[in-house]
């Protein structure tokens, strides 16, 4: 029997627990205790990384130096049969599944690590949303921003590693595996419009809507987008989060929140810039005022070729060659994107779910790839790594990151 199925039940039922306690970033304490607990049951100790929930696991000594992600949190989900019934958490996301397999495949390492360190990075709030929360936190000096691989990334804890391994669920659909997709930058914008209340019935005249700023500017983003390259892979999209304060009133005040995407970090900037002129412009063509906030969100990701080669070989081993996405042109983002910047980083997609990410149908249809042959993946995956430190120097030394940390610590103000 292959030593990966020699306690699948035990990775199922693991994977099963996760599944059925999604939590919001910042918010994973049960994920985290149930992770702990079963990391320690085999004899790996964890530490505490602070931002809340935070921590590591670590096997072996020396190098070379592989790291490994896995996300702890859950995304608001309206409808999810596993919601909780606080904030609406559901794993429709599939993280729940990440944790598992990685925790799993640690356990599994730990008797075969003779020479080398491997490192399991247990991250919270990947998915930029609860932001309201988030910005508290930030105000209380317990974190200092919205991604958990930010905060941990500029405190110095991935600084060691010589390249790191993460894996995410795919949707449903042909394939079993995905390669060297995209993951896209994006920036977060709050943009508040400002008008006058008056009588809605009465006395509209006298006042200034707010409503109608925001229309204005709905109308011009939507004009805009003829201008986009089909070559930057351009997003914009958002929410009117504030409406109006009440049907009798001309709305005093409305509130966009959206993301501007871009695979390309110039265009996205431009785009950025042109989305605040136009809210500038638009409310002030109606005496309205723009007040716009704009958060750093996460860079485009940048796949390491070299790693993902020896991960291609150990996909072959469970399917056909046609049975990999290769070079999907994903719009989808992620904080690994950062992670991606300063070290050789790699994420590959995994089978084995039914319905849509970030869907109310988002399900586990087949245990098998959707835990124990991602679990094969990185623990061959590994295992060849380890056994190779000149190809991981050949990795480390071909690397270059495409910003300093002081150039991004500049970015993230």
């Amino acid at each position: 029997m292959n030593k990966m199925d020699k306690d699948i039940n035990e990775l199922y039922s693991l994977g099963d627990e996760l599944f059925r306690h999604p939590e919001l970033g910042y918010k994973e304490f049960t994920n985290k205790k149930i992770l702990t607990d079963y990391l320690n049951s085999h004899g790996i100790k964890t530490e505490d990384l602070g931002f809340r929930t935070a921590f590591k696991a670590t096997i072996g000594s020396g190098s070379p130096r592989i790291g490994l992600i896995a996300e702890l949190d859950a995304i608001p989900t309206l409808g999810h049969p596993f919601a909780n019934k606080e904030d609406n958490a559901a794993h429709s996301c599939g993280h729940s599944t990440q944790c598992a397999i990685m925790a799993y495949t640690l356990t599994k390492l730990k008797d075969i690590v003779k020479k080398g360190t491997v490192t399991l990075y247990f991250t919270p709030a990947e998915e930029f949303t609860d932001v309201a929360f988030r910005k508290e936190l930030i105000k209380k000096g317990e974190i200092n921003y919205i991604g958990g691989k930010v905060n941990m990334l500029t405190a110095g804890y991935f600084d060691e590693e010589d390249l790191f391994i993460h894996l995410h669920t795919m949707s449903e659909g042909k394939y079993r595996f995905s390669l060297n997709s995209t993951l896209s930058g994006f920036v977060y914008k709050q943009i508040t419009f400002k008008g006058k209340a008056t009588h809605a019935a009465m006395a509209p005249d006298k006042g200034i809507n707010a409503l109608n700023a925001f229309i204005l500017f709905d109308n011009a983003i939507n004009m805009l987008r003829e201008t986009f390259r089909e070559e930057d892979y351009i997003r914009l999209h958002g929410i009117l989060s504030n409406g109006g304060q009440t049907v009798n009133s001309i709305p005093e005040k409305t509130v966009y929140e959206c993301y501007v995407r871009s695979l390309n970090a110039r265009a996205l900037k431009e785009t950025a810039d042109k989305v605040d002129n136009a809210a500038k412009c638009c409310a002030k063509a109606i005496g309205a005022t723009a007040n716009i906030q704009t958060t750093p969100g996460y860079l485009p990701m940048h796949q390491s070729k070299a790693i993902n080669d020896i991960i291609r070989k150990n996909m072959l081993k469970h399917c056909k060659p046609e049975e990999i996405h290769d070079d999907e042109i994903s719009m989808a983002a992620g904080d690994v994107g950062d992670l991606s910047v300063f070290k050789p980083t790699v994420q590959f997609g995994y089978s084995g779910f039914g319905g849509n990410c970030h869907g109310k149908d988002l399900c586990i249809l087949d245990k098998e790839w959707a835990y124990l042959k991602p679990s094969k993946v990185v623990y061959d995956t590994v295992k060849y790594l380890l056994d190779h430190e000149g190809y991981v120097n050949q990795i480390k030394a071909e690397f270059k990151p495409s910003m300093t940390k002081e150039e991004y610590l500049a970015y993230l103000k």
